[in-house]
């Protein structure tokens, strides 16, 4: 197995093979909590536009997003896990915007498939990873806005990495008396 890292928008275009795009604090942790609360669909938008036409189409979408970290107004949440880990979103479908992570998604265009990755779901992603055994994994790191790296998308990748025989570091996610949360995967519309 081969495990690539990659940063920004530029790592997200050149990912291939199982992808996971890493926005560690808020957009995929926020989707990791909208899976356990039970949303039915989560769609992963670059635009705000894209976001708001799935709104006229189904007036009941929920709308979550943010940009430049804060709320779009119009949007029912803005991108915050604390916003939404006791909400019930069972039923729903949520449409997701961010300035890094949906983006990442949207720009992972050679990627065999897309798995969102956080500190919540990360032991659960490794897991998967290491039963799925694909020849080719690339870790993309969406830093702040997809400009700049950060140490907190970075410094999870050695979870992702510890199926190909890397040593899982403890403090980055097992034991660590966090929820596990699944991982998600994700599919461009």
């Amino acid at each position: 197995m081969e495990i690539e890292i990659l940063h920004l928008l530029e790592g997200a275009k050149k990912a291939r093979g199982v992808t996971v795009v890493i926005d560690v604090f808020r957009a995929f942790t926020v989707e990791a909590y909208l899976a356990d609360r039970h949303a039915e669909k989560i769609i992963p938008v670059e635009e705000v536009e894209r976001a708001f036409a799935f709104r006229e189409k189904n007036p009941n979408v929920i709308l979550i997003g943010e940009r430049n970290g804060k709320k779009v107004e119009g949007f029912d949440f803005g991108n915050s896990p604390s916003a939404v880990e006791n909400v019930d979103f069972t039923g729903k479908t949520v449409v997701h915007t961010t300035s890094a992570g949906t983006q990442g998604i949207a720009n992972a265009v050679h990627a065999e498939e897309i798995l969102s990755g956080s500190l919540v779901n990360a032991a659960a992603i490794a897991r998967y990873i290491k039963q799925k055994n694909p020849e080719h994994v690339s870790l993309v790191c969406m830093g702040w806005n997809a400009r700049e790296q950060t140490e907190e998308d970075t410094s999870v990748c050695p979870v992702y990495q510890e199926p190909a025989g890397r040593k899982l570091h403890p403090q980055h996610g097992a034991g660590d008396g966090a929820p596990e949360r699944s991982s998600l995967r994700c599919q461009i519309l």
